[in-house]
């Protein structure tokens, strides 16, 4: 099966614009007779060009009139199976959830064939790996299923993922059903302990900060050094939602082996994108056949009324884009909020840049996550610093002071010079982006940043306060207002 699978992926490397074209007028001829089909005529669509003149570009509030309809049990409206599954996000460009819906056609061809892939991958790079004589453990979020109505129900994606897996996968899996699917976050994280503990773990899954949140604990727990004296034949850690930058030195510290390895995959409620085929690059491919239809929007046209997208065959290497899907789950044209270049075409291999909201450019200097992430890690390089969570937000300008970048930084390892820390993060965003530079020059528009070592376990509070603990819950990194970073410092004061 591995070897039949390995040469479907190896023909979308080769051959992405045929497997897309494929794609793409399959999910047409399925939902033709659906209302969206019947709307915008998807039977007559003879061409990319046409299906972008006629469908408009969406986001998730422009299509949560229609998402609202199929939760009430309306159905056929944007794909034609029954959909009575909604992945709950926790909507990372606003305070309100998102519900994001899933089909079976989704669950079968998308999300599960994205595991499996990942499974295959990896026996391909390490064929002498020991995965199978143990369980993965995957770190989810609150797994709680919700009745929205009689017709539907919402969680978290992972938490439908397992409603509907098949019985033998609790044979590879830890924790059990009944653990996975608690829905207090702290004490669903004893429970994982104590069931893993007896449990011969040979890989982890999940966000990177929750999993350091989970192996603290267990270390704790144990009075061990490192993880590997908890489960000696752990071998793999498969990590997305983040990038795992800032806790790569926390993982090598805690999982201390050459033989342990890391995975980066992409995915989200509304799909599974890529995963890194390739253990020496940290780049990752862009899974072509899984019924998702890709274009791309230059991030700086996303705001355009009309904005162009490009296809796979069109994009170029070093651009930043904004992703538009359009799915076997019925999203059509939407786009996502996240922002990827492409490493390479033919094959066609990407890295996560960012949001489309989350940046920042108060004065100009369009500062997004992949820059603040590189400049994060030469600051950490060059004062042997770790950091365990941060943000930032614009200082603004004033009538007696002049614009600035504060960032709230928690330390695993703290410098011993805060403001060479300063120092080196200012200068390291000075070369990495040249609108940041032009702003700092002379300091005329922005001057040097302020950084603040906070106290350890605030964000993990914050987060609590929110009601945002587990799962894909993370810390934005980057906001374009203040809100954030006034709430997390209001909270450090009330601590004084």
């Amino acid at each position: 099966m591995n070897t039949k699978r390995l040469h479907q992926i190896d023909l979308f490397r080769k051959y992405p614009v045929d497997v897309q074209r494929e794609t793409f007028f399959k999910l047409l001829d399925e939902a033709k007779d659906t209302r969206i089909g019947k709307e915008f005529c998807f039977a007559e669509i003879q061409s990319f060009s046409e299906f972008q003149e006629r469908v408009p570009v969406r986001n998730y509030e422009a299509y949560k009139p229609l998402i609202s309809q199929v939760m009430d049990g309306e159905q056929n409206l944007f794909w034609p199976s029954e959909i009575k599954w909604f992945a709950k996000s926790s909507g990372t460009t606003s305070d309100k959830s998102k519900f994001i819906p899933v089909s079976w056609e989704a669950l079968e061809d998308c999300h599960f064939r994205g595991g499996k892939d990942i499974l295959a991958i990896y026996s391909q790079n390490y064929p002498d790996n020991k995965l199978f004589s143990g369980k993965g453990l995957t770190l989810g979020g609150s797994h709680q299923i919700n009745s929205y109505s009689n017709q539907s129900y919402y969680g978290d994606l992972s938490a439908i993922i397992i409603e509907n897996l098949p019985f033998w996968a609790d044979f590879i899996r830890t924790p059990g059903k009944d653990v996975a699917l608690m829905d207090e976050w702290e004490e669903k994280l004893e429970e994982i302990i104590k069931q893993t503990l007896r449990d011969n773990v040979t890989s982890l899954a999940g966000v990177p900060s929750w999993n350091l949140v989970l192996i603290k604990h267990i270390l704790d727990y144990t009075g061990k050094e490192n993880l590997l004296e908890v489960w000696p034949n752990l071998e793999l850690f498969t990590h997305g939602g983040v990038s795992f930058t800032p806790y790569r030195e926390q993982f090598r510290k805690l999982i201390p082996s050459d033989q342990m390895h890391y995975l980066e995959v992409y995915n989200a409620s509304e799909g599974h994108f890529a995963v890194q085929d390739e253990p020496a690059k940290d780049d990752m491919l862009l899974m072509l056949d899984y019924g998702i239809f890709f274009e791309f929007i230059p991030v700086g046209k996303v705001g355009d009324p009309h904005p162009q997208a490009l296809t796979v065959e069109e994009v170029v290497p070093g651009e930043n884009y904004a992703i538009v899907i359009s799915t076997n789950s019925g999203l059509w044209r939407y786009l996502i909020g996240d922002t990827v270049v492409f490493t390479s075409t033919f094959p066609h291999k990407i890295k996560i840049t960012g949001r489309t909201k989350h940046f920042m450019n108060a004065f100009g200097e369009e500062v997004i996550i992949e820059n603040a992430e590189k400049a994060l890690s030469i600051s950490c390089a060059k004062t042997n610093a770790v950091i365990s969570e941060y943000t930032a937000a614009p200082i603004y300008m004033g009538d007696e002071c002049t614009g600035s970048h504060e960032w709230l930084i928690e330390f695993e390892k703290a410098p011993t010079d805060l403001d060479y820390f300063t120092s080196i993060l200012d200068n390291a965003l000075c070369s990495i982006n040249s609108d940041y530079e032009a702003k700092r020059y002379k300091s005329i528009t922005l001057v040097m940043p302020t950084v603040r070592n906070l106290p350890r376990g605030t964000f993990y509070k914050w987060l609590s306060a929110k009601g945002k603990l587990g799962g894909q819950h993370k810390v934005p990194r980057l906001s374009n207002n203040r809100k954030i970073v006034d709430e997390v410092l209001g909270m450090v004061h009330e601590d004084k």
